[in-house]
Protein backbone atom coordinates (compact mmCIF):
# COMPACT_ATOMS: atom_id res chain seq x y z
CA UNK A 1 0.00 0.00 0.00
CA UNK A 2 0.98 3.51 -0.89
CA UNK A 3 2.46 5.40 2.24
CA UNK A 4 0.96 9.34 1.73
CA UNK A 5 4.01 11.42 2.14
CA UNK A 6 2.26 13.48 5.27
CA UNK A 7 1.83 10.05 6.73
CA UNK A 8 4.14 9.43 9.22
CA UNK A 9 6.95 6.27 9.04
CA UNK A 10 6.01 3.07 11.16
CA UNK A 11 1.91 3.18 10.86
CA UNK A 12 0.11 0.45 10.07
CA UNK A 13 -1.42 1.26 7.11
CA UNK A 14 -3.86 -2.11 7.46
CA UNK A 15 -5.37 -0.94 10.81
CA UNK A 16 -8.58 1.21 11.18
CA UNK A 17 -8.04 4.25 13.63
CA UNK A 18 -11.16 6.35 15.23
CA UNK A 19 -9.59 9.55 15.05
CA UNK A 20 -9.44 9.05 11.09
CA UNK A 21 -12.41 7.82 10.35
CA UNK A 22 -13.99 10.64 12.43
CA UNK A 23 -11.75 12.59 9.53
CA UNK A 24 -13.47 10.79 6.73
CA UNK A 25 -16.80 11.68 8.50
CA UNK A 26 -16.18 15.13 8.20
CA UNK A 27 -15.11 15.00 4.56
CA UNK A 28 -11.29 15.52 5.49
CA UNK A 29 -8.63 14.05 3.69
CA UNK A 30 -6.30 12.60 6.40
CA UNK A 31 -7.44 9.28 6.19
CA UNK A 32 -6.90 5.68 4.45
CA UNK A 33 -8.41 3.50 2.33
CA UNK A 34 -8.64 1.18 5.64
CA UNK A 35 -10.02 3.96 7.19
CA UNK A 36 -12.89 4.96 4.93
CA UNK A 37 -13.62 1.30 4.29
CA UNK A 38 -14.56 0.79 8.02
CA UNK A 39 -16.50 4.59 8.06
CA UNK A 40 -18.73 3.11 5.39
CA UNK A 41 -19.20 -0.25 6.63
CA UNK A 42 -20.13 2.00 10.26
CA UNK A 43 -22.55 4.38 7.32
CA UNK A 44 -24.06 1.20 6.35
CA UNK A 45 -25.02 0.04 9.64
CA UNK A 46 -26.41 3.26 11.05
CA UNK A 47 -26.69 5.91 7.89
CA UNK A 48 -26.98 8.67 10.95
CA UNK A 49 -22.95 8.74 11.73
CA UNK A 50 -21.58 11.54 9.33
CA UNK A 51 -24.09 13.75 11.08
CA UNK A 52 -23.38 12.46 14.20
CA UNK A 53 -19.57 13.54 13.79
CA UNK A 54 -20.63 16.99 12.59
CA UNK A 55 -23.16 17.92 15.28
CA UNK A 56 -20.54 16.78 17.93
CA UNK A 57 -18.08 19.73 16.28
CA UNK A 58 -20.85 22.13 16.16
CA UNK A 59 -21.28 21.57 19.87
CA UNK A 60 -17.73 21.55 20.53
CA UNK A 61 -17.57 25.18 18.86
CA UNK A 62 -20.74 26.87 20.72
CA UNK A 63 -19.15 25.19 24.16
CA UNK A 64 -15.83 27.13 22.82
CA UNK A 65 -17.83 30.29 22.57
CA UNK A 66 -19.30 29.85 25.89
CA UNK A 67 -16.12 29.17 27.42
CA UNK A 68 -14.09 32.62 25.99
CA UNK A 69 -17.52 34.50 27.06
CA UNK A 70 -17.30 33.18 30.74
CA UNK A 71 -13.45 34.26 30.49
CA UNK A 72 -11.80 30.73 29.87
CA UNK A 73 -9.19 31.20 27.38
CA UNK A 74 -7.33 27.93 27.81
CA UNK A 75 -8.35 24.93 25.75
CA UNK A 76 -6.97 21.15 26.69
CA UNK A 77 -8.67 19.05 24.14
CA UNK A 78 -7.86 15.43 24.67
CA UNK A 79 -8.71 12.92 21.87
CA UNK A 80 -8.52 16.00 19.65
CA UNK A 81 -8.14 13.55 16.27
CA UNK A 82 -7.00 15.51 13.06
CA UNK A 83 -7.70 18.94 12.73
CA UNK A 84 -10.07 20.40 10.00
CA UNK A 85 -12.10 23.47 9.56
CA UNK A 86 -13.29 24.77 12.41
CA UNK A 87 -10.69 23.56 14.90
CA UNK A 88 -10.52 24.73 18.57
CA UNK A 89 -7.09 26.69 18.51
CA UNK A 90 -9.63 28.59 14.83
CA UNK A 91 -12.40 29.03 17.12
CA UNK A 92 -10.95 30.08 20.08
CA UNK A 93 -8.44 32.24 18.69
CA UNK A 94 -11.13 34.10 16.18
CA UNK A 95 -12.77 35.01 19.56
CA UNK A 96 -9.89 35.72 21.76
CA UNK A 97 -5.88 36.29 19.90
CA UNK A 98 -4.91 34.94 23.24
CA UNK A 99 -6.30 31.92 23.73
CA UNK A 100 -4.35 28.84 23.87
CA UNK A 101 -4.67 24.82 23.07
CA UNK A 102 -3.12 21.68 24.09
CA UNK A 103 -4.36 19.19 21.66
CA UNK A 104 -4.09 15.77 22.98
CA UNK A 105 -4.40 12.21 20.87
CA UNK A 106 -2.71 8.84 20.95
CA UNK A 107 -3.26 8.77 16.57
CA UNK A 108 0.41 9.28 15.35
CA UNK A 109 -1.45 10.71 11.97
CA UNK A 110 -3.70 13.13 13.71
CA UNK A 111 -0.30 14.23 15.56
CA UNK A 112 1.49 14.83 13.20
CA UNK A 113 -0.89 16.59 10.93
CA UNK A 114 -2.12 18.70 14.18
CA UNK A 115 2.00 19.24 14.08
CA UNK A 116 2.65 20.29 10.70
CA UNK A 117 -0.71 22.51 11.02
CA UNK A 118 0.71 24.57 14.28
CA UNK A 119 4.05 24.61 13.52
CA UNK A 120 3.84 28.33 12.75
CA UNK A 121 1.65 28.86 16.00
CA UNK A 122 2.79 30.22 19.02
CA UNK A 123 -0.41 30.04 21.21
CA UNK A 124 -1.21 25.90 20.31
CA UNK A 125 0.54 22.61 20.82
CA UNK A 126 -0.25 19.12 20.44
CA UNK A 127 1.29 16.12 22.53
CA UNK A 128 1.17 12.63 21.67
CA UNK A 129 -0.31 10.84 24.87
CA UNK A 130 -3.66 8.96 26.03
CA UNK A 131 -6.81 9.97 28.05
CA UNK A 132 -6.10 7.30 30.17
CA UNK A 133 -2.62 8.69 31.26
CA UNK A 134 -2.92 12.40 32.96
CA UNK A 135 0.17 12.65 33.88
CA UNK A 136 1.71 12.13 30.16
CA UNK A 137 -0.63 14.84 29.49
CA UNK A 138 0.06 17.49 32.81
CA UNK A 139 3.81 16.70 32.77
CA UNK A 140 4.96 17.35 29.22
CA UNK A 141 6.52 20.17 27.91
CA UNK A 142 3.91 21.05 25.45
CA UNK A 143 1.81 21.66 28.81
CA UNK A 144 4.08 23.62 30.04
CA UNK A 145 4.67 25.97 27.02
CA UNK A 146 0.90 27.03 26.72
CA UNK A 147 -1.17 25.64 29.65
CA UNK A 148 -0.71 27.78 32.61
CA UNK A 149 -2.74 25.62 35.35
CA UNK A 150 -3.35 28.24 37.87
CA UNK A 151 -5.86 29.45 35.73
CA UNK A 152 -8.71 28.31 34.57
CA UNK A 153 -8.71 25.69 31.81
CA UNK A 154 -11.23 24.16 29.25
CA UNK A 155 -10.98 20.44 29.10
CA UNK A 156 -12.59 19.06 26.09
CA UNK A 157 -13.64 15.69 26.22
CA UNK A 158 -15.77 15.53 23.00
CA UNK A 159 -17.05 11.92 21.53
CA UNK A 160 -14.24 10.44 23.59
CA UNK A 161 -15.63 8.79 26.75
CA UNK A 162 -17.86 6.70 25.16
CA UNK A 163 -14.39 5.09 23.45
CA UNK A 164 -13.46 4.01 27.00
CA UNK A 165 -14.28 0.97 28.39
CA UNK A 166 -15.72 0.43 32.29
CA UNK A 167 -12.45 -1.48 33.27
CA UNK A 168 -10.52 1.65 32.43
CA UNK A 169 -12.58 3.80 34.94
CA UNK A 170 -12.91 6.89 33.13
CA UNK A 171 -13.87 8.55 35.61
CA UNK A 172 -11.28 8.20 37.97
CA UNK A 173 -9.35 9.90 35.35
CA UNK A 174 -11.25 12.78 34.54
CA UNK A 175 -11.11 13.21 38.69
CA UNK A 176 -7.66 13.02 38.10
CA UNK A 177 -7.94 16.11 35.70
CA UNK A 178 -10.18 18.19 37.61
CA UNK A 179 -8.00 17.92 40.29
CA UNK A 180 -5.27 19.69 39.01
CA UNK A 181 -7.77 22.82 37.41
CA UNK A 182 -8.54 25.73 39.20
CA UNK A 183 -11.24 26.73 40.31
CA UNK A 184 -13.76 28.83 37.47
CA UNK A 185 -12.46 25.58 35.02
CA UNK A 186 -14.57 23.79 32.96
CA UNK A 187 -15.45 20.58 31.27
CA UNK A 188 -17.29 20.10 28.22
CA UNK A 189 -18.14 16.51 27.46
CA UNK A 190 -20.11 14.30 24.28
CA UNK A 191 -21.30 11.26 25.07
CA UNK A 192 -23.26 8.42 23.04
CA UNK A 193 -26.17 6.82 24.77
CA UNK A 194 -28.88 4.89 24.36
CA UNK A 195 -30.49 6.58 26.90
CA UNK A 196 -31.70 9.42 24.42
CA UNK A 197 -34.46 11.07 22.77
CA UNK A 198 -33.23 9.93 19.50
CA UNK A 199 -34.17 5.78 19.27
CA UNK A 200 -31.25 3.76 18.53
CA UNK A 201 -31.81 2.82 14.81
CA UNK A 202 -32.74 -1.05 14.44
CA UNK A 203 -29.23 -1.69 12.55
CA UNK A 204 -26.94 0.59 14.68
CA UNK A 205 -25.49 -2.42 16.40
CA UNK A 206 -23.87 -3.19 13.15
CA UNK A 207 -22.27 0.07 13.50
CA UNK A 208 -21.12 -0.79 17.25
CA UNK A 209 -19.82 -4.08 15.74
CA UNK A 210 -17.17 -2.02 13.14
CA UNK A 211 -15.65 -0.24 16.24
CA UNK A 212 -15.42 -3.24 18.09
CA UNK A 213 -13.64 -5.45 15.23
CA UNK A 214 -11.25 -2.23 15.31
CA UNK A 215 -10.71 -2.65 19.33
CA UNK A 216 -12.26 0.44 20.06
CA UNK A 217 -15.95 -0.37 21.31
CA UNK A 218 -18.32 2.10 21.51
CA UNK A 219 -19.79 2.03 25.28
CA UNK A 220 -23.38 3.56 25.28
CA UNK A 221 -23.77 4.53 29.09
CA UNK A 222 -27.05 5.41 30.51
CA UNK A 223 -27.41 9.02 31.14
CA UNK A 224 -26.64 8.66 35.10
CA UNK A 225 -23.11 7.44 33.87
CA UNK A 226 -22.78 10.60 32.02
CA UNK A 227 -23.61 12.84 34.65
CA UNK A 228 -20.77 11.52 36.84
CA UNK A 229 -18.25 12.32 34.87
CA UNK A 230 -19.41 16.12 36.54
CA UNK A 231 -19.04 15.33 39.88
CA UNK A 232 -17.14 18.25 41.24
CA UNK A 233 -18.57 20.51 38.55
CA UNK A 234 -21.69 22.66 38.57
CA UNK A 235 -23.48 21.76 34.88
CA UNK A 236 -24.61 25.02 33.52
CA UNK A 237 -27.88 25.45 31.76
CA UNK A 238 -28.96 23.98 29.94
CA UNK A 239 -27.98 20.50 31.55
CA UNK A 240 -27.33 17.38 30.05
CA UNK A 241 -29.23 17.59 26.90
CA UNK A 242 -29.02 16.27 23.48
CA UNK A 243 -25.97 18.31 21.25
CA UNK A 244 -28.81 20.18 19.15
CA UNK A 245 -30.66 21.24 22.39
CA UNK A 246 -27.19 22.98 24.23
CA UNK A 247 -27.51 26.79 23.66
CA UNK A 248 -27.98 25.86 19.59
CA UNK A 249 -27.57 28.66 16.90
CA UNK A 250 -30.68 27.51 15.14
CA UNK A 251 -33.61 25.78 16.22
CA UNK A 252 -32.72 22.23 17.20
CA UNK A 253 -36.33 20.79 15.69
CA UNK A 254 -34.55 21.72 12.17
CA UNK A 255 -32.04 19.09 13.01
CA UNK A 256 -32.41 15.68 12.22
CA UNK A 257 -33.27 13.11 14.61
CA UNK A 258 -30.42 10.88 14.39
CA UNK A 259 -28.62 13.77 16.24
CA UNK A 260 -30.18 13.45 19.32
CA UNK A 261 -28.63 10.37 19.95
CA UNK A 262 -26.41 10.72 23.66
CA UNK A 263 -25.66 13.93 25.46
CA UNK A 264 -24.09 16.72 26.02
CA UNK A 265 -23.02 19.26 28.96
CA UNK A 266 -20.98 22.00 29.96
CA UNK A 267 -19.78 21.85 33.93
CA UNK A 268 -17.71 24.49 35.75
CA UNK A 269 -15.72 23.58 38.79
CA UNK A 270 -16.78 24.90 41.82
CA UNK A 271 -15.32 27.31 43.31
CA UNK A 272 -14.80 31.68 42.13
CA UNK A 273 -13.40 32.78 38.91
CA UNK A 274 -9.39 33.11 39.07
Amino acid sequence: MERPAWAPQGIDLTVPSVSRMYDYYLGGSHNFEVDREAGRKAIEGWPGVPKIAQANRAFMRRAVGYAVGEGVTQFLDIGSGIPTFGSVHEVAAGLDPAARVLYVDNDPVAVAHSRAVLQDSTQAEVVSADFRSPQDVLHSPEAARVIDFGKPVALLLVALLHFVEDKDDPWKTVGEFRDVLAPGSLLVVSHGSADSEARKPVRGEEAMDVYRSIGSPVVMRPESEVRRFFDGFEIVEPGLVAMPRWRPDTPPEQEDPVVFTGFSGVGVKAGLHG
